[in-house]
C-alpha cells in the first residue's frame, strides 16, 4: 500500500529524477575513490530512518560499496517516469501492488526465480507477487520482504473500561461500536481527508466479503462492483455513522496524534500507523484485531499483503553488488531489525513479529488465515482511493459502484 506523507523531501540532495547513481550505471556507478555507487529507491517515507541505519551497517561490512537512499514523495509516479527515461534505480524497495505488476511485465526487473534468496521467503507471499504479474508469467521478479496487516487498532484502556469483548463477527463489532457511542466516546476515528486512508477501511471490509478472483473476472467482463460490492458499500456507509463530527476534515498525521491522545476507541488502519501513534504518546496501550466484516466469524481472515518487495534493475551495471545488498536485507538479523523498527511483519522464513501489540492478530499468521488487499489487484492508475472517497462523501451507493466499474473499464481498454 502506498502511504507517502505529502511534502516530504527526498533524503539525498538533488532531484530524484537527476541522480548520478542510476541503473543506467556505466562510469556513473563508481565514485572517484573507486567505490561502487548504488541507488536504493524506496516508496516508503516511514522507513527512511530504518534504511539509513541498515545502509550504514551494510557499508561497514562492504567498504567498497556506497548505497544512496532516495525516498521521494509520489514515489510510484517518479518510478514510472524514470522507466520512460530508461533510468531505473539499481535497487528498489516498493509496494506489492498493481504498479509492481505493471513494471514487472515490462521486463525491467531481475529474475529471482532460480536464486537461493527466493527459497528463504514464505511461499504464500511469493505467490501474491506472482499473481500481480499475471497467470502467463510465474517468474519471481521481486523478493517479498516486509508484509503488513490491515487491522482495527484499539485503545486497550478504553475497551477495558467499556467492558467490550473483542468482536469476531460483524454484529459483535457493531455492538461494540454502539457501546462506545452510548458512553459518549468516538467509536471510530476516521482520517478521510486523505483519500488513501479510506482504503484501509475498504480493504478491511471487502477482504472478507469479495471473492479472491474478482479482479480477474472483472477484467474478463464476468463481474461488476455493482453486483459483488453491494454489501461492502453498505457496511462502509454504516461505519461512517460511528465516526466523529469531521470524518472528512482530519488527515492521517493529525488522526494518529488524536488517537494517541485518547480520542477514539477504534482506529481502522494498518500496522504502519502504530509507530506514528507511539511517537506522539509512547505510553498509550494499543491492541489489534482483524476487522470482522463477515457475519460468520469463521470467515473473517486477516487482510495482509506485501508491503515491501525488494528487486533489482535488470540493466544495472553493478548487479553483483546490488544482489549482495538483497542478501544482506533478507538475513534473519537484518529482517528482524526491519520489522521491529517498522512494527511490520516479515516474509522471510523464521522471522516473527513479537511485539505484544499484535497478539490479537498473531494467530492469523500462525494458522494461515490470511487474505489479500483487494485493491492490490485493481488496475494501476484507476485512482480507486479518490473514487471511494467520493462515494463515502456522497453516500450514493449505486452511483459509487457504477463509477468504479466504469473507471476500471476505461483503464483496461486504454
Amino acid at each position: 500500500m502506498n502511504k507517502i506523507v505529502k511534502g516530504l523531501l527526498t533524503v539525498t540532495i538533488g532531484s530524484s529524477l537527476l541522480l548520478t547513481a542510476c541503473g543506467g550505471g556505466g562510469d556513473e556507478g563508481e565514485s572517484a575513490d573507486g567505490k561502487v555507487q548504488l541507488e536504493l529507491f524506496s516508496n516508503k517515507s516511514e522507513s527512511i530512518d530504518t534504511y539509513n541505519g541498515l545502509i550504514e551497517k551494510f557499508e561497514a561490512e562492504n567498504p567498497d560499496i556506497d548505497i544512496n537512499l532516495e525516498a521521494p514523495p509520489e514515489a510510484e509516479t517518479v518510478l514510472k517516469t524514470r522507466l520512460t527515461k530508461d533510468d531505473l534505480p539499481d535497487i528498489m524497495s516498493i509496494g506489492g501492488n498493481a504498479t509492481y505488476g505493471e513494471l514487472a511485465r515490462e521486463g525491467v526487473f531481475h529474475d529471482f526465480t532460480d536464486s537461493e534468496s527466493i527459497g528463504k521467503i514464505q511461499s504464500s507471499y511469493v505467490d501474491m507477487l506472482s499473481q500481480l504479474v499475471g497467470p502467463e508469467d510465474d517468474a519471481a521478479y521481486g523478493i517479498p520482504y516486509a508484509t503488513n496487516a490491515n487491522t482495527v487498532i484499539y485503545n486497550k484502556e478504553k475497551v477495558e473500561e467499556l467492558g467490550i469483548e473483542i468482536p469476531t463477527n460483524w454484529d459483535e463489532f457493531v455492538a461494540a461500536l454502539e457501546t462506545a457511542k452510548d458512553a459518549g466516546e468516538t467509536p471510530i476515528y476516521f482520517t478521510l481527508q486523505e483519500a488513501w486512508t479510506g482504503m484501509s477501511v475498504w480493504n478491511g471490509v471487502a477482504g472478507n466479503l469479495v471473492a479472491d478472483d474478482f479482479a480477474e473476472r472483472k477484467t474478463a467482463g464476468e463481474a461488476t462492483f455493482v453486483e459483488e460490492y453491494d454489501e461492502v458499500a453498505d457496511k462502509m456507509l454504516e461505519l461512517l455513522n460511528y465516526g466523529h463530527a469531521d470524518n472528512f476534515g482530519i488527515g492521517y498525521g493529525d488522526g494518529n496524534s488524536a488517537f494517541a491522545n485518547g480520542e477514539g476507541v477504534f482506529y481502522i488502519q494498518g500496522n504502519w500507523a502504530i509507530p506514528e501513534i507511539l511517537k506522539t504518546n509512547p505510553d498509550v496501550q494499543l491492541g489489534t484485531f482483524a476487522l470482522p466484516s463477515n457475519d460468520d466469524a469463521a470467515n473473517n481472515n486477516l487482510v495482509s499483503g506485501v508491503d515491501v518487495a525488494l528487486t533489482v534493475s535488470e540493466t544495472t551495471e553493478h548487479k553483483e553488488e546490488a544482489l549482495k545488498f538483497i542478501e544482506f536485507m533478507i538475513s534473519e538479523e537484518t529482517a528482524k531489525t526491519y520489522i521491529e523498527e517498522q512494527k511490520a511483519f516479515s516474509a522471510v522464513e523464521g522471522v516473527y513479529q513479537e511485539d505484544p501489540v499484535f497478539e490479537g492478530i498473531q494467530k492469523h499468521f500462525e494458522e494461515g488465515t490470511l487474505t489479500s488487499f483487494v485493491d492490490h489487484y485493481y488496475p494501476a492508475g484507476m485512482g480507486t482511493e479518490n473514487l471511494v472517497q467520493e462515494f463515502l462523501i456522497s453516500g450514493d451507493k449505486a452511483a459509487g459502484l457504477e463509477t468504479l466499474d466504469n473507471e476500471w473499464d476505461k483503464v483496461i481498454n486504454r
